[in-house]
């Protein structure tokens, strides 16, 4: 993926790697990449079209050549999957035909049925080589792909993901809320359907938002993973974690259960094991286990973040992509997931970094006030590494539960090394709340959600003081999404900050629980729904006490957000505004929760807020 400045959007391509690294695609629209089980073709999502409006799937030889369209539902592709003899895609899109939209947007013209006008999904296969004659043969924008799919199934929910077993034999669905918006636990479950067409049978439910299908390599086990709730008792937003059930008796087992980091993603490896991305504190590692009940083991590879696994079906092969503070992000393959030392990197689309002179930085850990130790990343400016006396930027990062550490960032959302060469001391707080210290550690800011993550912060603000590596009197303080939402609680509990950046953070919490796509966390951290828990919905409000706040404050949200309404940045605006407080707001227009849009958005948001910095400190 790469920033279109004169398109004012990002292209994202597929390049391949074989002898050499060669780029496959050139539309800038292409996505979700899958190759085929025998390796001759790649499937992937796609709006190229000039008449389509939504993903479709697309496959390209490995060979070259033109990409060709197996799909052309009415609305876009949610999932799809190869079958195992590599003949066949299946897919899943809306249940509704073209007849019945047209039926409805005759009645209701564009008028948004909240709820009512919400479908399931049904799940079609098609040939490869039907769509390929269909194409081929047919004149010119005349060949119908819809006439050529089957339709094997369909479900109430919309379909998140598709895996097919290797024997050929099962498909796996994984389902989510026809609106994705995370309101009811009964959308969320494993599914199996019979690879000729068959009612999907239930294999798991839990109190849980899954996530990440794989399947084991005797097509016995389903392995996968969960975003938020608890997989073995009731609704808990504790961490991450790495499952497999069986899916002929539906029995279930955690693997490494006996591991207190988080699990930031998994592949299955040929020999039947799987291969972990693991988070321990600052840095992400590579594990493996033989079996469930094993625990993982390190495999010793280079400090700093490993992301993105991907492991071969047939041989020990992985690849990934890592980075570190002073390494910025490439894809690297190795042989055996046991040895790392001979990993070979494969891309080098980041050189450019590597010709500049990038921050330093270490693990920084103090004291909280109950006695608990938190642990945050200090990034120093270049040069300047253990200096003292210096001038400091608090950067929070969101979630809660997410992480900073050892990893290499340079977008609108991970900017602390871009803020470090520009002067700043950064400090990135892994305040309650985060991921890699265990389970209590994570689940520690219930019912407080900004209070206690609140105080870890300034506790480590006041640590780095008295150390004398932070300057008192040029202090600054901000954060985006959850890191927002502490950056409007700091400036009412303080004013040793010069300046505040704030993005897509709340200020109050039952509107934004109301409009929010996942309420089931936001309810959780609060200790009940808005009317059971109305109190803890007060007391962790900051505009009840923005009467304090002194702070100049730079604010920005996406104009579309829904994971945190656009209005809580407008009501922090008029608030301040109305006191009498510096402050300025930007609306980034077509923008959700990720600036993912438009690369103009993301860099303007970052050339004010660094603006926004300096002008504070002078």
């Amino acid at each position: 993926s790469r920033a279109d400045w004169d398109a004012n959007r990002f292209r994202s391509d597929l390049w391949l790697y074989r002898d050499g690294l060669v780029q496959l695609t050139q539309s800038g629209h292409d996505h979700n990449p899958e190759f085929s089980p025998d390796g001759r073709w790649i499937a992937f999502l796609s709006d190229r079209g000039a008449q389509e409006k939504a993903a479709q799937v697309y496959v390209i030889s490995l060979n070259g050549g033109e990409p060709f369209p197996v799909t052309q539902a009415e609305d876009e592709i949610h999932a799809f999957t190869w079958s195992a003899d590599s003949g066949q895609i299946y897919f899943a899109t809306r249940a509704w035909t073209k007849e019945q939209q047209e039926a409805y947007k005759k009645d209701w013209k564009d008028i948004i049925e909240f709820r009512e006008s919400e479908r399931g999904d049904a799940i079609h296969r098609i040939a490869i080589s039907e769509a390929k004659n269909c194409l081929t043969e047919s004149p010119a924008k005349t060949c119908d792909l819809s006439t050529h799919s089957i339709q094997l199934a369909s479900t109430p929910w919309r379909v998140k993901q598709l895996e097919t077993s290797p024997d050929g034999r099962r498909v796996a669905l994984l389902t989510d809320s026809r609106t994705q918006r995370w309101e009811s636990l009964d959308a969320y479950g494993i599914y199996l359907i019979d690879a000729a067409g068959s009612e999907p049978r239930r294999v798991l439910q839990r109190e849980a938002i899954l996530d990440a299908l794989h399947w084991s390599s005797d097509s016995r086990h389903i392995f996968f993973g969960f975003l938020n709730g608890s997989v073995e008792g009731p609704y808990q937003d504790a961490q991450s974690r790495a499952y497999w059930v069986d899916a002929e008796t539906g029995s279930l087992a955690r693997w490494a259960p006996q591991f207190q980091g988080a699990i930031a993603g998994f592949a299955p490896l040929a020999n039947g094991g799987l291969l972990a991305l693991g988070r321990q504190g600052t840095e992400v590692q590579l594990y493996t286990s033989e079996k469930p009940v094993a625990d993982f083991v390190l495999r010793q590879g280079s400090p700093g973040t490993y992301d993105k696994i991907s492991s071969s079906a047939h041989a020990p092969s992985i690849a990934f992509v890592h980075s570190s503070l002073q390494e910025p992000a490439e894809v690297w393959l190795a042989t055996d997931p046991n040895d790392l030392s001979h990993a070979r990197q494969i891309t080098s689309f980041n050189h450019l970094f590597t010709d500049r002179a990038l921050p330093q930085g270490e693990p920084y850990r103090f004291a909280a006030d109950d006695g608990v130790r938190v642990e945050g990343m200090l990034i120093y400016p270049p040069g300047h590494f253990h200096d003292k006396h210096l001038r400091m930027f608090t950067l929070i990062h969101g979630g809660p539960a997410d992480a900073d550490g050892n990893q290499f960032g340079a977008d609108w959302y991970r900017w602390a090394s871009l803020a470090a060469t520009q002067g700043w001391l950064v400090f990135e707080p892994n305040y309650r709340g985060s991921i890699g210290y265990g389970d209590k550690f994570t689940l520690g800011i219930i019912p407080s959600i900004v209070s206690k993550p609140g105080r870890d912060i300034l506790e480590g603000v006041d640590a780095l003081v008295n150390d004398g590596i932070a300057d008192p009197d040029h202090l600054a303080v901000g954060g985006y999404s959850y890191g927002g939402y502490l950056t409007n609680w700091l400036i009412t509990q303080t004013n040793r900050f010069k300046a505040a950046v704030t993005g897509a953070g709340a200020v109050e919490h039952v509107a934004n629980w109301g409009n929010d796509d996942t309420t089931f966390d936001d309810a959780h951290f609060l200790g009940g729904l808005p009317w059971d828990a109305r109190q803890n919905y007060n007391d962790e409000a900051a505009i009840w006490q923005i009467n304090k706040v002194k702070t100049p404050t730079h604010i920005v949200s996406g104009a579309e957000d829904v994971r945190v309404y656009v209005g809580e940045a407008y009501l922090l605006e008029r608030a301040l505004h109305t006191l009498g407080v510096p402050s300025k707001l930007l609306i980034f227009p077509g923008e959700g929760h990720e600036l993912d849009k438009n690369p103009w958005h993301g860099k303007i948001k970052v050339r004010e807020e660094l603006k926004w910095l300096e002008r504070a400190m002078h």
